[in-house]
């Protein structure tokens, strides 16, 4: 939606795949490790997403959808009655609070473990295994080497992201957002490092963006391209991932995606600002930029810096880089974010050894301002 806009500010409202969101804010996913071992989320799960339903739109943590998509332990999933069940009472949280939610969809590939999945080897493109820890049942294990898919258990892939989509529909989900970054699956067919395959799912660009397009058009075509989003990270490293030429795989995949009329494109800035001005000239449709962690803390203290978070939201809307702005770690630690944003109000210190499994202690127990009725 660039091209010489009306200055935007972030306390604005927005229309996002038909939805009208109260301001340009959203909360990003973060996986928080608050599910039980059959991928159930927990109780508290509702209280902490309704608590930060002030946000314009919520992406929940990367959630899995089917049983060979998990990558950690404590992580939820979409796939069974019960993980839907538990969703729902979440979903009436944040509408309850007038909020508005999409899922992620997050297939690990080979960043899991056969512990996660009773002794199954864990998928990839091709059987390439991550330098990195996982954590399991046994505590950290390094990452085994992946088996790859055949062509077609590729299309089952599919397949399980289009079930997962409409048990989110069921679940009272707004939307999702299907995760084509960080080193996990799709992103995993779009690297060079990772996808060494000769079939028609790799090779040249046009192949390793294939199940990414194949799997976004199937998800908008069973629940409505007006609830699929998209995100993505271009220069990303993270989970050992190497994609090579990123201006040319983006700048194809975007094409190919274009005409299908999602809610939005999110991409996180961690190849920097060239690729976010390219990603914003190819895409017309709604973007979403998660800026750098280290855009949001202060330079010297590494502590969240309201001044800091503030202003670089503000550039990346006055510059028309994007129409809305994530924030992960300071909606973590401030439930009621916009409304210090608005008034200036210090933000909360986090407690970075409550980020993971654990139960309402750093979690649902961080304190609100107080907050006059009505504002969002």
């Amino acid at each position: 939606m660039g091209g010489g806009a009306a200055l935007k500010t972030l306390f604005e409202g927005v229309a996002v795949g038909g939805l009208e969101l109260a301001n340009r804010m959203v909360m990003a996913p973060m996986i928080r490790g608050r599910a039980d071992d059959d991928g159930v989320p927990g109780e508290a799960v509702a209280t902490y997403y309704g608590q930060r339903a002030s946000a314009g739109l919520i992406v929940t943590e990367g959630t899995y959808p089917s049983a060979i998509g998990r990558a950690y332990r404590y992580m939820a999933g979409l796939h069974s009655q019960a993980q839907v069940a538990a969703w729902r009472e979440v979903t009436g949280a944040v509408h309850a609070a007038g909020g508005r939610i999409f899922v992620q969809l997050m297939h690990g590939g080979r960043i899991s473990h056969p512990e996660l999945h009773g002794g199954e080897s864990p998928v990839a493109p091709s059987a390439v295994g991550a330098a990195r820890a996982v954590l399991d049942y046994e505590g950290r294990r390094d990452f085994p080497t992946p088996r790859a898919l055949t062509t077609a258990e590729v299309a089952g892939t599919v397949g399980e992201f289009v079930a997962a989509a409409r048990n989110a529909v069921r679940a009272g989900f707004d939307g999702v957002e299907v995760h084509g970054a960080n080193g996990y699956l799709l992103h995993q067919f779009l690297a060079e490092n990772t996808n060494r395959r000769t079939d028609a799912y790799g090779g040249s660009v046009t192949r390793r963006i294939r199940l990414v397009v194949e799997v976004v058009e199937a998800v908008a075509a069973a629940i409505g391209p007006h609830r699929v989003g998209l995100r993505v990270s271009p220069g990303s490293v993270f989970n050992d991932i190497a994609e090579g030429d990123s201006t040319a795989l983006y700048g194809e995949l975007l094409a190919a995606l274009a005409p299908l009329g999602l809610a939005y494109l999110h991409t996180m800035e961690n190849g920097g600002r060239p690729l976010t001005r390219l990603l914003r000239a190819r895409w017309l449709g709604p973007l979403i930029v998660s800026p750098r962690a280290g855009q949001l803390v202060h330079p010297q203290t590494g502590a969240l810096s309201l001044p800091v978070a503030r202003q670089n939201a503000d550039e990346v809307l006055t510059e028309d880089l994007a129409d809305l702005v994530a924030f992960g770690r300071a909606f973590l630690a401030n439930p009621d974010l916009p409304h210090r944003l608005a008034t200036g109000a210090p933000l909360n210190p986090l407690d970075p050894t409550t980020y993971y499994p654990g139960g309402h202690r750093g979690y649902t127990d961080y304190p609100f301002l107080a907050q006059p009725a009505g504002l969002r």
